[in-house]
């Protein structure tokens, strides 16, 4: 919608009030009264001051590249639009309510959003002071986007003209003497970037509780709120070699093999650098082992472990755990704190109202992007290149740190576009890049390291330094044991592999089957359980439906069963693990025999390095290391992929599929299986390098690029990528930044047993799906933040995701106010994210309800199983 305009006879006509007498905030007293808090000029001092504290918490090298002079009067500057009459209106009837001929001022003032509110002020306030656009970019998007103020000037009637422009600089003139320092000199899109990364977070800081009372003294309280909110400077401990760091099972030291040696080695500087390996090889190992050299030099404060979705275990945050329990010195009293992660870092650390329960930021999957260590999805990395909300915050947790990038494949080029942006910002930021993939192309390789390579060897290391005297260089690895793999290509039909799998697992082998989507994963559950009951096979199900505490619950049993610390229990008797993608990603697991759906090249060899990961695994007798690959005939195929490959034609593209199969029939015909590592770079090269295609093969691939009705094309799907990366335009709301080809967007919803009001206390309690008992009081100030912070980390762990296309209907703010639940279940800002989260009640036949006992859409019926997941089928007309 556009909307008009104001003009000058609609600006509020109120004096110029002094701008040390104009408030930044109010706040709730002990008694739930709303009070005006500290003024303008404080909080920004405040702001200013974390935003000087904070850099010097950073290494030199990145202070030096990023952060010029005057970083902290551009952070101190964002709120100085609050010197304005509408937002001193609104906060004095704010605080006046109730209270009769306390407010003299318009009933109503005008509307903020026409310019972006306070922010938009600050923009073009501090534009018009320093004469630098950039500066004002930075002040205006502190809230996360860029404000569209229009054609409006800093003196525009609406803003108080000029008497209201001239306290505006009366207060930047006394924010630059009180911090002694000048306006900063922007000088490339990075330092844009991270500047307004800087002033966002310290914004947030400097609006937490630690500062919200304006009779209470705040000097002292700067350092220890950056503590508070995670900024701990790490203490490394020196000179540790690999056996120091990683341990066998046994506690062991392990001796590092020739790919974990040479990627320490080359990673020498800032730079990229990519190491291609094959699965089980321990590339994780390797790219920790190079990220320790780089902290223990000092030329990095910190580790982004990228994984490819959220589908990705958790059991990688304990390789994660156990890497820093060894690297960071015993007695620094910070170490609990970098450990933590998931629940427990959204209840320790506190970043403000932003980061708050019910704020953007609240969520771990975007805090961790700030922590000194994190494991986070590479979805959250790629968005710091992206224009969309708070893309700058992403990059300022980023900046100087070594970025990890696991599980890097060959197939979805539109998410490639967003990659090489990413990668090329944090080349700029001073990062050290690690990329990790069993299954690059060569052209994929070139893209991603931005320059020519020549090697076709495997494994490789690729190195590539920032520093410009340090040529590029290409490092064979001497390639490991050859393992033959026995491929059997079988029709789409379950029915014959079921019952080998039964056979297998009767026989004592640890079967692994994986399927495309969660569905046909469920549907094979169902296929097995009662069987595998009968035979005494134990059965489990792993996917992306679960609710986080039964996710990790399963992935703890599970993963021990199939990996190294469940090898005493694996001759006990077979078993039968079903799941989805999870299994292909990040997870050290060993199966004796494998079926697998169809899926493109690089993911069907990830998935085959779930077989027989580990030599000194204990087989049962007569086990051999075999796949079963589900897929249909290859003529019948490229005539009608759609319905030969059935769902999984709606998970990838159907040209990539036809490809991927010519290419593995043509191996199993030939050769009956594939050599493992030797076979990856050539069965990588012939499905995905450039061919001119004829017949019906030219129509998918015209499709893959063009497009259909139902299916945006790669040619539309990059460009649109490329819009995403223009920093020109609206600020796109996160739910609409699309970061990959195939994966859907998606939405969370709330389980619950049930809910009860209790009027007299003013309470209203959940029953959580776990059991237990949550009471969440109808006023804020009831409850600490602490308090609120806890309860909402509770809420996170029985929240479970489906596409956003099959979200249930959220109930209605209004309705979750009147029980008093308004702030609990309504998240991000509605104007930006439509963020309205669902809520259900699982009733005692596992289907779910809406909070009135109606149902929850008109086109979906839901169910939930600790065992199965959430379930989702359509409607029956």
């Amino acid at each position: 919608m556009i909307r008009r305009r104001p003009s000058s006879n609609e600006a509020l006509t109120v004096p110029a009030v002094p701008y040390a007498s104009c408030p930044a905030k109010t706040y709730e007293d002990a008694h739930g009264n709303r009070q005006l808090g500290r003024s303008v000029l404080e909080h920004c001092l405040i702001v200013g001051e974390l935003a000087r504290a904070l850099l010097q918490r950073l290494p030199e090298s990145t202070r030096k590249k990023l952060f010029p002079p005057g970083s902290a009067v551009i952070a101190a500057v964002h709120d100085i639009g609050k010197v304005s009459p509408t937002f001193y209106c609104k906060l004095q009837k704010a605080v006046s309510k109730g209270r009769p001929g306390s407010f003299v001022g318009p009933e109503s003032p005008l509307d903020e959003r026409l310019w972006g509110g306070h922010a938009g002020v600050s923009a073009l306030a501090v534009e018009a002071a320093s004469g630098m656009p950039a500066l004002g970019i930075i002040a205006g998007q502190h809230h996360g986007y860029t404000p569209e103020t229009g054609f409006r000037g800093a003196t525009d009637p609406v803003f108080g003209g000029e008497p209201w422009q001239q306290q505006r600089v009366y207060l930047i003139e006394a924010l630059k003497e009180a911090l002694q320092e000048p306006w900063p000199e922007v000088t490339g899109a990075a330092q844009l970037k991270v500047l307004s990364g800087l002033t966002s977070i310290v914004d947030w800081i400097g609006s937490g509780s630690a500062f919200e009372d304006p009779q209470q003294p705040w000097k002292s309280k700067i350092e220890s709120a950056l503590d508070h909110a995670g900024f701990i400077p790490p203490t490394i401990r020196q000179r540790l070699a690999f056996g120091d760091i990683f341990k066998d099972a046994s506690g062991i030291s392990l001796s590092p093999n020739e790919s974990q040696r040479l990627l320490q080695q080359s990673c020498h500087s800032a730079g990229v650098y990519i190491l291609e390996a094959p699965m089980g090889l321990g590339k994780t190992e390797a790219a920790l082992y190079a990220a320790y050299s780089v902290l223990e030099r000092g030329e990095a404060h910190g580790i982004y472990f990228a994984l490819p979705t959220q589908l990705t275990s958790h059991k990688v945050h304990e390789r994660f755990g156990q890497f820093l329990e060894a690297i960071l010195e015993e007695d620094s009293s910070h170490k609990r704190a970098l450990l933590l992660h998931g629940r427990a870092w959204l209840t320790e650390f506190e970043l403000g109202e932003e980061a708050s329960p019910g704020g953007d930021w609240f969520a771990s999957s975007k805090r961790g992007l700030l922590a000194p260590f994190a494991v986070g999805t590479l979805d959250q990395a790629l968005m710091a290149a992206m224009h969309v909300k708070h893309g700058f915050v992403r990059a300022f947790g980023l900046a100087g740190k070594v970025v990890i990038l696991d599980e890097v494949h060959s197939y979805d080029a539109y998410t490639s576009v967003i990659l090489v942006e990413l990668i090329a910002l944090l080349r700029e930021m001073g990062c050290t890049v690690i990329i990790l993939s069993a299954t690059l192309s060569h052209t994929r390789r070139e893209a991603l390291l931005g320059q020519k390579v020549v090697q076709d060897c495997y494994p490789l290391i690729t190195a590539s330094p920032s520093d410009q005297s340090v040529p590029p260089s290409e490092l064979p690895v001497a390639v490991p044991a050859h393992d033959n793999v026995r491929i059997a290509l079988h029709s789409m039909d379950s029915a014959p592999a079921l019952e080998e799998s039964l056979i297998r697992a009767r026989d004592g082998q640890q079967v692994l089957w994986i399927e495309n989507t969660v569905q046909e994963a469920q549907t094979r559950f169902f296929d097995f359980a009662a069987r595998c009951h009968e035979m005494s096979i134990d059965c489990g199900l792993l996917h992306s439906r679960f609710t986080m505490a039964h996710r990790q619950h399963n992935e703890d049993v599970w993963v021990a069963l199939y990996g190294k610390h469940g090898w005493g229990k694996r001759t006990t008797h077979g078993r039968i693990l079903i799941g989805t993608q999870v299994l292909e990603q990040s997870l050290d697991i060993d199966a004796d025999f494998l079926v697998t759906r169809f899926a493109p090249t690089d993911m069907i060899l990830q998935r085959l390095g779930r077989l027989w990961r580990h030599a000194s695994a204990p087989r049962a007798f007569g086990a051999r290391r075999e796949a079963w690959i589900l897929a249909p005939a290859y003529s019948a195929a490229i005539e009608h992929p759609q319905s030969q490959f059935g769902t999984t034609a709606s998970v990838y593209a159907p040209y990539v599929l036809c490809r991927s199969l010519a290419v593995w029939e043509q191996q199993c015909r030939t050769f009956g299986g594939v050599t493992l590592p030797t076979d990856i770079r050539l069965l990588i090269e012939q499905t995905y390098t450039e061919q001119e295609e004829d017949g019906i093969l030219a129509r998918w691939k015209h499709e893959l690029y063009e497009g259909t009705s139902r299916r945006k094309g790669l040619r539309a799907l990059q460009q649109l990528a490329r819009l995403t990366l223009s920093q020109q335009g609206k600020t796109l709301p996160e739910s609409k930044a699309q970061t990959r080809y195939s994966e859907q967007d998606t939405a969370d919803v709330l389980l619950l047993k049930g809910i009860e009001v209790d009027c007299q206390k003013q309470q209203t309690f959940l029953s959580l799906i776990d059991g237990t008992k949550l009471a969440i009081p109808w006023q804020q100030y009831r409850a600490t933040k602490a308090e609120w912070r806890q309860k909402a980390a509770s809420l996170t762990m029985h929240v479970v995701q489906c596409r956003q296309s099959q979200k249930p209907r959220p109930p209605s703010r209004a309705w979750c106010q009147k029980i008093g639940l308004g702030n609990v279940f309504y998240l991000g800002d509605p104007a930006f994210d439509d963020a309205g989260i669902s809520v259900a009640i699982v009733t005692p036949t596992d289907a779910l309800r809406s909070l009135d006992g109606t149902p929850l859409s008109d086109r979906f019926t839901y169910k939930y199983r600790y065992d199965l997941g959430l379930q989702i089928s359509k409607t029956k007309e």
